[in-house]
């Protein structure tokens, strides 16, 4: 997962505009690349300039040198010169000579025009013995061709040197029309290409701004799915998860309003109840029969305090308000704990409570006190419906090769039919026998069991007890180790 930007307070980012970003990641680069294309271009443009000056330069000292010879044993030189008008090549730039003799004197030309250096190398360039350098003379920089020109006759034979330099005017001046036709076109490029990307990324935004509409102009109470067909195929994954949080939504706002439905209907009737008593109370002159009343409003507000937490546990669960508590918790400490609250209750009607558990703990992943609910209410409702003598075991597994914790409560009373097994779990639901049994009975308690079930990751399923008598509900939680931290 990709790490998540952090401001100052140690919150999320506040991301900016996408469409500045995705500019800003596009028109940058192609700046900072323009500019190495220009800096190259520009490079290799001079480059190809000082080529051809210095390849005019070449042909004017080889032209020059096609007039030294030796004459009555001396190195002479016929330079008129319409010879070097002839071997111009601009108007800007001035050109000096001089040819040196077999020995290094001067035959003709600038007797001060500067020595080639001892480390300038040849030039692989081209097939002679030729050195090109940079020197000033007289205050200007100059670019001087030096070339070695074999000179004989039937007396002697020797080496030449016949030097030919030239001002830098006309090579700065076509560097500077070269850079400024370069930044000419460099500029145009870029200007041409930031436009048509600012273009494109606006186009290629507007479906994100036709889902922006859509989303915007509907209707409160509009939680249908957005059509994945108005984004890309990158974006509809985001949409995807948009209609499933949308969906999610319904299916809690429908939770909601069941439950407000639900509940307003189950507190109405002992509500209805206590203001009957208390009017009855009010009439009433009689102590002993006022007391009577008093005691079944005492019994009747006990019933709708029972009902109202019951709800309050149903509506937490359901809202998931109780997932980040969970942590570690050892099951045998809780159904050791439940065991001994509800001991008394068993041993009122005869029971005959039981528990077989492992020596070692049984820890699971999950919530202590929803545990404990989802405990109590399986004993509780296991002692209440079974009968007078019968019998309740609880049983604690911790299964083989990580195949979890299986959890049971087994009773011989009532049992469920098999065909109302499903219907149980749907809050205030009860079975016709149950309600013959215990016609108090909220029907929230199997509910809350289920919730608490599905809030853990875990599976519950219910059976016949031993002998085809009674229930058995089994719950099986998953594993809990290191793996699962």
């Amino acid at each position: 997962m990709p790490p998540v930007i952090r401001n100052k307070h140690g919150g999320p980012a506040r991301l900016g505009s996408l469409r500045s970003q995705l500019l800003r990641w596009l028109l940058v680069p192609l700046l900072l690349l323009t500019c190495l294309n220009a800096v190259s271009v520009y490079f290799n443009a001079i480059d190809a300039a000082d080529l051809a000056y210095d390849r005019s330069l070449l042909a004017s000292t080889r032209a020059l040198a096609e007039r030294v010879a030796i004459k009555d044993g001396k190195v002479v030189a016929d330079v008129p010169y319409v010879a070097l008008d002839s071997f111009e090549t601009d108007t800007l730039g001035r050109i000096f000579y001089k040819v040196s003799g077999l020995d290094g004197e001067l035959v003709s030309g600038y007797d001060d025009l500067p020595p080639v250096p001892a480390n300038v190398p040849r030039s692989e360039a081209y097939p002679a013995l030729v050195r090109f350098y940079h020197a000033d003379y007289n205050g200007e920089p100059v670019r001087i061709a030096a070339l070695l020109q074999p000179v004989y006759d039937d007396s002697m034979r020797g080496i030449a040197l016949i030097q030919v330099g030239e001002t830098l005017n006309a090579r700065q001046a076509l560097s500077r029309k070269i850079l400024a036709e370069t930044l000419a076109w460099q500029a145009a490029f870029l200007l041409a290409t930031g436009t048509l990307i600012w273009f494109a990324v606006r186009l290629v935004l507007r479906p994100l701004m036709r889902l922006k509409h859509e989303v915007e102009t509907r209707a409160v109470s509009d939680l249908s799915d957005v059509d994945e067909a108005l984004v890309h195929r990158e974006v509809r994954p985001l949409v995807a998860a948009m209609n499933h949080t949308m969906t999610r939504l319904q299916n809690l706002i429908a939770s909601q309003r069941r439950f407000i439905a639900d509940a307003s209907h189950q507190l109405r009737t002992p509500l209805t109840i206590l203001k009957t008593q208390a009017q009855l109370a009010l009439r009433e002159n009689d102590v002993a029969a006022m007391r009577e009343i008093v005691s079944s409003i005492s019994v009747t507000t006990d019933s709708a305090i029972h009902l109202a937490n019951r709800l309050l546990t149903l509506a937490r669960i359901e809202h998931g308000s109780e997932v980040a508590a969970m942590g570690p918790v050892s099951l045998n400490e809780i159904v050791q704990q439940v065991g001994l609250e509800l001991a008394l209750a068993a041993v009122n009607k005869n029971i005959d409570l039981s528990l077989e558990a492992p020596d070692s703990k049984a820890i699971i992943f999950g919530h202590g006190l929803m545990l404990h609910e989802l405990v109590s209410n399986l004993l509780d409702n296991a002692i209440r419906y079974t009968p007078q003598g019968g019998r309740v075991s609880m049983r604690l597994e911790v299964l083989d090769e990580g195949r979890g914790t299986l959890f049971e409560v087994i009773d011989s009373g009532l049992g469920v039919p098999e065909h109302e097994r499903d219907k149980i779990f749907t809050p205030f639901y009860r079975v016709q026998a149950a309600m013959e049994t215990n016609p108090v009975g909220t029907g929230l308690g199997l509910a809350i069991v289920h919730d608490i079930v599905a809030l853990h990751g875990a599976g519950i399923t219910l059976h016949d007890g031993p002998g085809g008598q009674g229930l058995r509900v089994s719950i099986l939680f998953p594993s809990y180790g290191p793996e699962a931290q």
